[in-house]
């Protein structure tokens, strides 16, 4: 079985990032193709996949109404790439956000990216993520540009790696966040964005398509369509995600079968895309061993496989090289890959993403205009 590679350049989130750009008036590419207008609302919903939306059309039937497209999120399919992605306009390869958790090259420890931490000293992040944001661009060129979300996201080192130049509005409840956009919007030109997690976090501990998850998409469906009604005239507001889900049917646990521990320096990435970092020499051996062990299970591939086939994106800086796994370990059924000693906490949850699928790939871009 084959990986399908993300269509970077025609219909990803980079793709998205930057039509949105060309359409509050901005000079560049617009691959999607969307209408100008002077204010642009992004909703992004974590973890609310494509395939996740469609399969529960009488739960979300103001958002279901709109599915006709989809985005490809990249590779991998998680929240920390693929927000640099959107904050950045660039394929993973090109912004280095490769994964939740990578190697500090030459370091011999993990850092976390999402959370800004790590065992060692941590990388400033606009050393790790040096590429202008849009947010940065658009605020260049005289528009206001607004990111509206949890509080206790504004000063952490990720939102300053991927979101650096926006105007942060904390917004911790819905209803809080409906009225930052409502102000936000009331510029005569704008660039806006709201965020909602709570969707991806109850995937995580209930699993996608339970009556808790059901009851959070339900939120957000009334949540958009109210976001819809605070449009003012001259404006678009566009839906999507950064990656859907799968609940896990299998787990194999690094830390109870031993060969998978041979030769393994570090345990990178997450449980659907693993990146494995080998000790010296060992990384041909150590392939071979999870390729054996996850047959019939998962794409296990070296970097240099990874890269030449496009996984993140056509173009890969040299410098982001290191980051990667000298070996990936990739799910194409509903197993997830675990370390139950080294990292408990994702033992213990049901839901997950990274992995090339559809059903953790494709998300959905859904467009309400009051043009």
């Amino acid at each position: 079985m084959r990986a399908k590679v993300p269509a970077y350049g025609t219909a990803t989130l980079a793709d998205l990032s930057s039509s949105l750009l060309a359409a509050v008036g901005m000079d560049g590419d617009n691959p999607l193709g969307l209408a100008p207008a002077e204010r642009v609302l992004l909703f992004l919903v974590d973890g609310m996949g494509a395939e996740l939306l469609r399969a529960h059309p009488e739960t979300a039937p103001f958002m279901s109404a709109m599915l006709d497209r989809v985005l490809a999120a990249g590779f991998p399919a998680t929240t920390a790439t693929s927000l640099a992605t959107l904050g950045t306009g660039l394929p993973p390869g090109e912004h280095g956000m490769l994964s939740c958790q990578l190697a500090v090259p030459g370091a011999g420890y993990l850092l976390n990216c999402l959370r800004w931490t790590a065992s060692g000293p941590v990388v400033p992040p606009n050393e790790w993520q040096p590429n202008p944001t849009v947010y940065e661009r658009v605020a260049a060129a005289g528009i206001p540009v607004s990111y509206v979300g949890p509080s206790k996201f504004e000063a952490t080192g990720f939102n300053m790696a991927v979101q650096r130049g926006v105007r942060f509005i904390g917004a911790d409840e819905v209803d809080d966040r409906i009225a930052g956009v409502r102000h936000a919007l009331a510029e005569p030109r704008a660039h806006v964005t709201v965020y909602y997690g709570d969707l991806d976090l109850t995937g995580h501990v209930s699993g996608w398509g339970t009556p808790a998850w059901l009851h959070q998409l339900a939120l957000v469906d009334r949540m958009a369509e109210r976001l819809a009604d605070t449009l003012p005239p001259g404006s678009a507001m566009y839906v999507t995600a950064d990656h859907g889900m799968v609940n896990a049917t299998e787990y194999v646990d690094v830390d109870a079968v031993p060969e998978l521990r041979q030769g393994v320096a570090l345990l990178g990435g997450e449980a659907r895309a693993r990146h494995i970092y080998t000790d010296p020499g060992a990384a041909e051996a150590v392939l071979d061993t999870w390729r054996e062990v996850l047959a019939g299970k998962a794409w296990v591939t070296s970097r240099e496989e990874a890269v030449e086939s496009g996984w993140f994106g056509p173009r890969i800086r040299s410098e982001w090289l290191p980051r990667i796994g000298d070996v990936l370990a990739v799910p194409y059924t509903d197993c997830v890959i675990i370390a139950s000693a080294a990292q408990p906490h994702e033992a213990g949850l049901v839901g997950f993403h990274g992995s090339l699928t559809p059903a953790e790939q494709h998300v959905p871009l859904l467009e309400v205009s009051s043009r």
